[in-house]
């Protein structure tokens, strides 16, 4: 049987009641997941800014590269990169994640890359040098007063980015989430349970709506019909 085919079954094994079925449809469908050259587009377009930001002394440049890296490479919601503190860093030694406070204050850690640990302790360097405080109390995406940052102004900055990568307008800063999703399946074989841990999802049916993305990869199999 195959996943979809589980899926399915799964779902109509156990019908939800109105109040829950409401919240469960919505669909994840392609227009809101970057690709892999978009990602590149996204990535390169912010690396140029941090260099422009060095070079000008505009922290705020620097700060909007690290936004990039920081939802493509954990996947929080806005709110949640928003809220994040330096102490909630754990990368000395041979820790490697974060600590998250997520919908309804619920706590959990989030393990991230060996690539984005060395990012992470790049970017406080960096921020160290504009003169921010990066201890333990003070907010990792700070406003330019070191104060913490709005979601609309990580959003405006999202957005912004788009338009130097000369990627569509559609998207928001909750794509980075949506990304992350879909690429931290394919690359740990759709392993949902992993996948629910990292987002911080209540139930693992939330988690599962990025099924119907993840089923173009067999999509050769149309192009054999019927030869």
């Amino acid at each position: 049987m195959t996943f979809l085919a589980k899926f399915t079954k799964l779902m109509k094994s156990a019908p939800a009641s109105a109040s829950s079925a409401s919240k469960t449809l919505w669909v994840i469908d392609e227009s809101k997941c970057l690709s892999l050259s978009e990602v590149a587009f996204l990535r390169k377009a912010a690396l140029l800014q941090k260099r422009v930001g060095l070079r000008q002394n505009r922290f705020s440049l620097v700060r909007d590269w690290f936004l990039v890296e920081l939802g493509l490479m954990t996947g929080l919601r806005v709110a949640e990169m928003a809220s994040l503190r330096h102490q909630d860093l754990l990368i000395d030694g041979q820790r490697s994640s974060l600590k998250v406070v997520g919908k309804g204050k619920k706590k959990r850690p989030v393990w991230i890359a060996s690539e984005f640990k060395a990012t992470c302790e790049a970017y406080a360097r960096i921020k160290s040098r504009f003169g921010y405080s990066v201890d333990s109390e003070s907010y990792l995406l700070n406003n330019l007063k070191g104060r913490a940052i709005t979601k609309r102004s990580l959003q405006k900055a999202f957005k912004k980015l788009l338009e130097l990568a000369r990627l569509t307008d559609r998207y928001s800063i909750h794509c980075l989430r949506h990304t992350y999703t879909t690429f931290l399946l394919r690359a740990s074989n759709h392993d949902y349970r992993f996948a629910q841990c990292q987002l911080g999802h209540a139930s693992i049916r939330t988690t599962q709506v990025y099924a119907g993305l993840l089923e173009f990869e067999n999509r050769a199999a149309l192009e054999r019909m019927y030869r």
